[in-house]
């Protein structure tokens, strides 16, 4: 009988893990995201959009983000620095609509405030991605 308990109490526990886990709820104002880029340190480029690696959200290609997330999280992405991947996280809504028009390879041309003849500052309007997770992703990354 102690036997049998034990198993019983064992398969328990290892059963628990296999419980799929539910993602985080996201807050009202944030959306999910999942794009396919690469990074360099803890800037994250939006790469193109393919058939096999569309993304949820349309976003154009040489978009820069800033990763926020855990340490690990970041270092293991680091790590596949050169390689496409796409990554999964929570940005604001309405932050990646881009403004001004597209003059090709990834820059933008757009209005600005009357009298600004300076940025106000290097992370002023960059966009913010408080990164979930990632994976591999068909295709490379440029070389510089």
């Amino acid at each position: 009988m102690r036997t049998f308990t034990v198993i019983v109490a064992s398969v328990a526990v290892l059963s628990r893990g296999l419980v799929a886990q539910e993602p985080k709820p996201v807050p009202k104002d944030s959306v999910r995201v999942s794009i396919p880029g690469c990074t360099k340190g803890y800037i994250f480029t939006a790469g193109p959009r393919t058939q096999d690696e569309p993304g949820s959200v349309n976003v154009p290609e040489g978009t820069h983000f800033r990763m926020n997330g855990p340490k690990k999280l970041i270092a293991e992405i680091r790590a596949h620095e050169g390689s496409m991947i796409q990554v999964t996280g929570l940005m604001k809504k309405g932050q990646y609509m881009p403004s001004g028009v597209g003059i090709g390879g990834g820059v933008r041309v757009g209005p600005g405030s009357p009298g600004d003849s300076l940025p106000s500052s290097a992370f002023g309007s960059q966009i913010s991605l408080d990164v979930e997770g990632w994976r591999l992703a068909v295709g490379r990354c440029p070389s510089r």
